[in-house]
């Protein structure tokens, strides 16, 4: 007749025999030393991936290039409302000069945020505004960028060295240098050369 072993406690033990259960070991609590230095470990690992990154992406925003929303009507057709626009800021700076056509972001002594308009005019032209068209040294400008006419006229101006004069795509809602005068190349953050969204209208910003 088979027998079962069990490693269960059992009734029928015999009066004289002792038995002992083994008690589990108690776990010794970790070192506080020990888990400040893994804490530690944790932090500097953090801050030596984070920190290097949080630099690195100021340096771009600030010396390179920097994304910026389109307010306004002043550009349209070309830009609109709340397209996103990628902003160079090398070029000017170490390489050359605005070209005439380029969309150029500015900051303008009174307004509160940067204005986008295109460069129409260089140092050393003189420039005049007459319903919307542009005449530099007396002859008419060809502007294949194709903007709206309209808006206040401006006087014949020679335009000093190291600036430019801008002007808003849509002539007739546009607050540019016209009201301003010419901007000096210290007021330029960038050349606005990218449309990234919308996705659907990524494209080069034509000059």
């Amino acid at each position: 007749m088979e027998t079962t072993e069990t490693l269960a406690e059992t009734d029928d033990l015999d009066p004289g025999t002792e038995t002992m259960a083994l008690e589990p070991e108690s776990e010794q609590p970790e070192p506080a030393l020990g888990i400040g230095r893994r804490l530690l470990r944790v932090v500097w690992e953090v801050l030596s991936t984070v920190v290097p990154a949080i630099v690195i992406a100021l340096f771009i925003n600030i010396f390179v290039t920097q994304a910026m929303v389109v307010q306004g009507p002043s550009m349209q057709p070309n830009l609109h409302y709340d397209q996103r626009v990628m902003v160079e800021k090398v070029t000017y700076r170490f390489v050359h000069g605005p070209h005439r056509g380029d969309v150029v972001v500015i900051q303008v002594l009174g307004e509160e945020e940067p204005l986008i308009k295109r460069v129409v005019a260089l140092a050393g032209e003189t420039v005049e505004v007459r319903g919307g068209q542009v005449f530099i040294d007396g002859e008419l400008l060809e502007e294949p960028w194709a903007p709206r006419q309209g808006g206040p006229s401006y006087p014949s101006t020679l335009i000093s060295p190291l600036h430019v004069f801008v002007l808003g795509d849509n002539r007739a809602s546009s607050r540019d240098s016209r009201a301003f005068g010419p901007v000096s190349v210290d007021q330029l953050i960038g050349h606005a050369w990218l449309i990234y969204w919308p996705l659907d209208q990524i494209k080069l910003i034509e000059g």
